[in-house]
């Protein structure tokens, strides 16, 4: 028998949770399916989240979906959502279970897409390595730990030299490899030099240590440079595959487009977190955001039970 719920969540990280958490307390039935590949698996703790400072974000996660499921009209499940496909009323959801979870095909009434962003880094052979551990890529999760101390800021967007400027916040002794992608001008270049930063353009050979601890970036003219560590920059990819069936508005970045409550282009789809411009967030963001979309279909479902009785 298909099981039917009021709003099916896809995705199970900040904002997917926090929308579900406020759902199941307005009284509506809410499934969350999570493919469990969160953006940030590699990252050891999480900051600047009130009152979970240094938390990591896997058990932030865990404690959000005991959260949710801990109420009898909340279900969270491990699944890999494969298609979503409109209905007469409502959607239809199919997902694949993980960890040995059962597929589901359900209906819904709404859909909250909170999926997420997956990461693309520099192509840098070993560079994952040390992702997470020696090398970040959010400043204001990790830049406070990093203060003071000698950093080198790899990546290959248009951004690098904006990146650059932004983590002076945290040191003056700041080295930027482009790794020989071509995305800091001359002007940058110069601007960057008048406060001390070298910007080298050598592609990278592979990132020197051991066991997650970096101890500098050596570079395919074998100059080792030493460094502990610093940022890696990726880029962002959306992979929204399962909404191929759906017309639903997307930016030039692939990304969502949603009104100021969380709306997408099309009627009784919602999202929310780093699937929506301007793209990655921090935690207590994107949390804020998925409680906005869930007030949203709160007063969007109150007001059609409205106009059905007028």
């Amino acid at each position: 028998m298909t099981q039917h719920y009021d709003v099916v969540v896809i995705g199970g990280g900040p904002a997917g949770l926090s929308a579900a958490l406020n759902l199941v307390r307005a009284r509506m039935r809410v499934l969350v399916l999570d493919a469990n590949r969160p953006r940030h698996a590699a990252t050891l703790f999480a900051h600047g989240f009130l009152t979970r400072d240094n938390i990591s974000p896997l058990e932030l996660r865990r404690l959000g979906r005991e959260d949710v499921a801990g109420y009898e009209n909340g279900e969270v499940q491990f699944a890999h959502v494969d298609t979503v496909t409109r209905l007469d009323s409502g959607f239809r959801v199919i997902a694949t279970g993980v960890r040995g979870a059962p597929d589901r095909d359900v209906h819904a009434a709404r859909i909250v897409v909170a999926t997420g962003l997956a990461e693309i880094l520099p192509d840098i052979g070993n560079g994952r390595a040390f992702y997470g551990t020696s090398l970040h890529s959010c400043y204001e999760c990790d830049g406070w730990e990093k203060q003071d101390r000698p950093l080198v800021v790899i990546g290959e967007g248009d951004d690098l030299a904006w990146r650059a400027w932004w983590t002076l916040q945290w040191t003056n002794d700041l080295i930027v490899l482009t790794n020989g992608a071509n995305v800091v001008t001359a002007q940058e270049e110069a601007e960057l030099a008048a406060v001390g930063v070298d910007v080298i353009r050598t592609p990278i050979d592979e990132i020197r240590g051991d066991h997650g601890v970096m101890t500098g970036v050596a570079l395919t003219d074998g100059h080792v440079i030493p460094r502990t560590t610093g940022f890696l920059l990726p880029r962002q990819q959306a992979r929204l595959e399962f909404l191929d069936d759906l017309e639903i508005g997307r930016d030039s970045a692939g990304l969502l487009v949603v009104d100021n409550r969380g709306r997408t282009s099309l009627p009784g789809v919602y999202a929310a977190g780093d699937i929506t411009p301007p793209g990655p967030q921090q935690i207590a963001i994107a949390a804020g955001a998925g409680a906005l979309v869930s007030a949203t279909i709160v007063g969007d479902e109150i007001r059609e039970r409205r106009a059905s009785v007028l």
